[in-house]
């Protein structure tokens, strides 16, 4: 008999956690897109063409499946609730490199849930993948998530002009980032 391979999951504090995403949290997580959208929206450019559950479905098959080796997305586990995504996107093995991208509910903002799990993806990514870079791009403006990469030490590196296509307008966006030389655990 063939037993399932256990997801990867990785603590991160008391009542918070983050487990490798799978088509399964489809529902959940479209549920807080669904209804946190005019929030979301401020920020995110994927938030509109999400326009039901088998769209959040179609992406997590595709982050999740065998041969995609650029992405290893994670849901936020917090008091039991899936209450949103983190991950690596963009992962360039020969150039030791990768990109974290990250959205939350609003109604768990402003708790260190997002810093905290940042955290906990740099430590992976130094210590368990032996990258040597990591980034994090922010939307000019959005202050909340710019202060994430800050309070962990990335520098801010410029502005990528017209860097995302948001609501039907380019945006520029803020390069942050952080080499192994420079992490603290």
């Amino acid at each position: 008999m063939k037993t399932a391979t256990p997801l990867l999951q990785l603590p991160v504090a008391t009542d918070l956690f983050l487990r490798r995403a799978t088509p399964s949290d489809a529902s959940a997580l479209y549920y807080i897109i669904d209804r946190d959208r005019p929030y979301l929206r401020k920020w995110l450019p994927f938030i509109d063409v999400s326009q039901d559950a088998g769209d959040t479905e179609a992406y997590l098959k595709y982050v999740s499946a065998p041969g995609n080796t650029s992405d290893l997305v994670f849901v936020i586990v917090h008091e039991q609730k899936v209450c949103g995504l983190i991950g690596f996107k963009c992962i360039d093995k020969l150039n030791k490199k990768l990109e974290i991208g990250y959205w939350l509910a609003e109604e768990k903002q402003g708790k260190g849930i997002m810093r905290q799990s940042c955290q906990t993806l740099l430590t992976y990514a130094f210590e368990k993948m032996r990258m040597n870079r990591v980034e994090i791009k922010v939307g000019v403006g959005n202050h909340r998530s710019s202060n994430i990469p800050k309070k962990l030490g990335f520098k801010l590196e410029g502005v990528q002009r017209h860097g995302e296509l948001l609501n039907g307008k380019f945006h520029d966006l803020e390069v942050y980032s952080l080499l192994r030389s420079e992490f603290k655990s």
